[in-house]
């Protein structure tokens, strides 16, 4: 019998499957009993799972990253599928196929890094060129780059995630350059690929993605910064005069302002063409990467409308739905 993925789980089945554990709490319900709930995962989606009137003990008799035998019905509510579980019972790693698990991009990784390196060595710019020699020649790093996800929850979250982000946000800055003259081309190329670096050691891409102790502890800003200073710092090794100052400030104002507000966690605001171009293209990719995700993994055929999305503040419309079914339901708002 063939697996059930999570996205082809419907309202109502009766489920009995191996699940990646990408999350877990224990709560109290209103009368103070515990139940848990938990992030339950496949290379296709995550559906969250409750297991009512635990213990502690069942609790942790798991972590994040293990593989679970789950029994339980799925069951729809308010818009969203969840599975009710009746049982659980570790898994052994042993006996699963690891692609089933682990989402990826829809991308060839190999392309996706060939068009990267064609972007950066085109540069005019002899310094930047060499600059980003630097990168491309450290194997380990650039492994890093292909699997690591662009983030842990939110868009490109997946394996493959940062190198389908940066390349989609370079192929998007090489057709709209020419209406930009005061942008220089090179700087923002260069920018782009560096403004996530950092996340090649923020993020752990094992079983579960998660942060690194560095990486929670510094942060991939400060991580791509120090990256950067340290491979200028071999620049002079393949042009044999050092890399220029001005130059090294403005690569790294691009990292530090690329979340666009002091609020999101930059610790700059954008004050460069190029810096203020970056951030905008880094939020385009990102919030349309979200955007389409939500509404193609939304399987409520019911309603014309997505669940209400925390992170965004609000639905995503998908599109009309089939006639004769109504839609008032749809514009309950109540998050």
């Amino acid at each position: 019998m063939s697996r059930r993925f999570v996205k082809d789980l419907a309202d109502g089945e009766v489920l009995e499957e191996v699940y990646l554990v990408a999350d877990k709490q224990l709560r109290a319900n209103r009368n103070g009993n515990l139940y848990i709930q938990m992030d339950l995962r496949d290379r296709t989606g995550v559906i969250n799972a409750r297991l009512w009137n635990s213990t502690d003990a069942q609790f942790r008799a798991f972590e994040p990253g293990d593989f679970l035998l789950i029994r339980g019905k799925v069951q729809q509510f308010q818009g969203t599928l969840q599975v009710i579980l009746t049982h659980f019972e570790r898994h052994e790693p042993q006996k699963i196929e690891l692609t089933d698990y682990l989402p990826h991009t829809e991308h060839d990784v190999a392309k996706l890094l060939e068009k990267l390196r064609g972007f950066l060595r085109k540069s005019g710019n002899s310094h930047l060129k060499a600059l980003a020699e630097c990168f491309l020649i450290d194997t380990d790093l650039m492994r890093a780059f292909s699997q690591v996800p662009a983030g842990v929850r939110n868009h490109h979250a997946y394996v493959g995630g940062l190198v389908e982000h940066v390349t989609n946000m370079l192929e998007v800055a090489d057709r709209i350059a020419p209406m930009y003259p005061g942008v220089d081309r090179d700087l923002l190329t260069m920018g782009i690929f560096l403004h996530d670096i950092g996340k090649t050691r923020e993020l752990n891409c094992g079983r579960v993605f998660a942060y690194t102790d560095e990486g929670q502890l510094v942060g991939h800003i400060a991580l791509g910064v120090e990256m950067l200073t340290e491979k200028a710092a071999k620049v002079p090794e393949l042009t044999g005069e050092p890399f220029p100052r001005e130059l090294l400030w403005r690569l790294k104002h691009m990292i530090v302002s690329h979340h666009g507000e002091l609020a999101f966690g930059s610790p700059v605001l954008p004050m460069t063409p190029e810096a203020i171009a970056l951030h905008h293209l880094d939020n385009l990719d990102a919030k349309v990467h979200s955007f389409v995700r939500d509404i193609r993994e939304d399987r409520n055929s019911t309603t014309a409308w997505t669940p209400f999305n925390p992170s965004m503040s609000r639905r995503l419309y998908k599109g009309g739905i089939t006639a004769g079914q109504s839609s008032s339901h749809t514009l309950d708002f109540e998050g």
